[in-house]
């Protein structure tokens, strides 16, 4: 599909299985057009190229590139910093994939390097972008429940090992559930609650070897480095008490992804690893009823379907059609991310603070890494930064 030239041109470091999410969203949007895609051996950013419609080119290039003025950053989090560094460095706007930096004192530094520059930062998670996330945060404002005192935030699982074909980095430290998928937990909380004021937590690491039983590196043993479930309390800045528990040791549970208790009820909330679903109301006796959004889809998928979707779409084809994966096919497992980058390349445009903002961001890796701190050394910490809840969607994003 060929674009118009004035549209911003986007630029993707890192080829490897969350890029099919983000180039299929670049292909299907109005706003943004791709232009390049690099990766470390530069093979798997020409097969991107060759399916979504951009050029196979050199990091060195795409910096140097003065048609490219935004950068979406799918490094692994370790290069997170560096390379977000060099994207400011060279004049471009960055959206990076969660977390932001492995260490506050990065993101500070790539907050500042941004400010002096004149730039703009986005980060993942975008989910809270959704109509299912949206409908959530229009309830609370609108008061539905009443004030929100309290609420519970569940994201569980078996592992990364059981279907991710390089689980490896997911249990060395800058890994684990609390920095892998807390961030979706986290940023949808204070979407909808506001910033975080104190927390406290208790970790365990319940194995310390994990056997992988992905097809790929099946039989191989794991060293585990980090907590793998970890139980956090979030006081947040409006009162709200949150309960928080994220683990990769949970075969099987029914704990709803995110509840919110209200002065006059509970609201059921989507899954913040997804983009939709939909807000029930209790009201203390009788049936939940809907509030708003679209009606929430299959729950948790089985690892076995996991490891064979994501073989078909090593292969080049779409899991749910067959078909070679290119520009006009749907959304991957219905994944929409990537919506963030289009909400940086707005704010760019109309000159604000994008909601996906760095600082967003930082607040939300602040938290984490004060949770990580109390599972490991016990107390509580107090979290210093304060942002404000991002503003709700005034109009979707296609």
């Amino acid at each position: 599909m060929k674009k118009d030239p004035s549209l911003p041109a986007i630029g993707v470091i890192g080829a490897g299985m969350v890029s099919h999410a983000y180039l299929g969203t670049i292909s299907r949007s109005s706003e943004v057009r791709l232009k390049a895609v690099s990766s470390r051996t530069m093979v798997s950013a020409a097969d991107q190229a060759r399916r979504y419609g951009g050029l196979a080119m050199t990091t060195e290039a795409m910096l140097a590139d003065p048609d490219i003025s935004v950068v979406v950053n799918l490094a692994p989090p370790e290069l997170h910093h560096q390379i977000g560094r060099a994207v400011l460095s060279a004049g471009k706007h960055l959206y990076t994939e969660k977390p932001f930096a492995t260490s506050l004192s990065d993101a500070h530094d790539l907050i500042d390097l941004a400010d002096r520059m004149g730039l703009k930062i986005g980060c993942a998670p975008d989910t809270f972008l959704g109509p299912g996330h949206q409908a959530a945060r229009k309830a609370v404002d609108d008061g539905v429940a009443g004030r929100i005192v309290g609420g519970s935030a569940t994201m569980a699982s078996r592992g990364m090992e059981h279907w991710h074909p390089n689980p490896a980095f997911f249990y060395g430290r800058g890994g684990g559930p609390l920095l892998d998928i807390g961030p979706y937990a986290v940023t949808q909380l204070v979407n909808l609650l506001g910033p975080i004021a104190r927390v406290t937590a208790i970790g365990s690491a319940p194995r310390a070897h994990r056997t992988i039983t992905s097809p790929t590196r099946a039989g191989q043993t794991l060293q585990v480095e980090i907590c793998t479930t970890v139980n956090g309390v979030l006081l947040f800045e409006s009162g709200a008490n949150v309960a928080l528990t994220l683990s990769w040791d949970v075969p099987q549970h029914r704990r709803p992804p995110i509840e919110l208790y209200g002065e006059t009820g509970t609201l059921a909330c989507p899954d913040p690893n997804a983009f939709g679903g939909e807000v029930l109301l209790g009201r203390g006796e009788g049936d939940w009823s809907p509030v708003a959004g679209e009606a929430a889809g299959q729950g948790p998928v089985a690892a076995a379907t996991i490891v064979s979707a994501i073989q078909t779409v090593q292969a080049g084809l779409h899991p749910a059609t067959g078909e070679p994966i290119g520009p006009t096919s749907p959304p991957l497992f219905g994944d929409r991310r990537g919506l963030g980058l289009i909400e940086l390349a707005r704010a760019v445009r109309q000159k604000r603070e994008p909601r996906v903002s760095g600082r967003l961001a930082a607040h939300v890796l602040e938290v984490l890494l004060a949770l990580q701190d109390c599972a490991e050394h016990g107390g509580d910490r107090s979290i210093a930064s304060r942002v404000a809840r991002p503003d709700p969607l005034s109009e979707p994003i296609p």
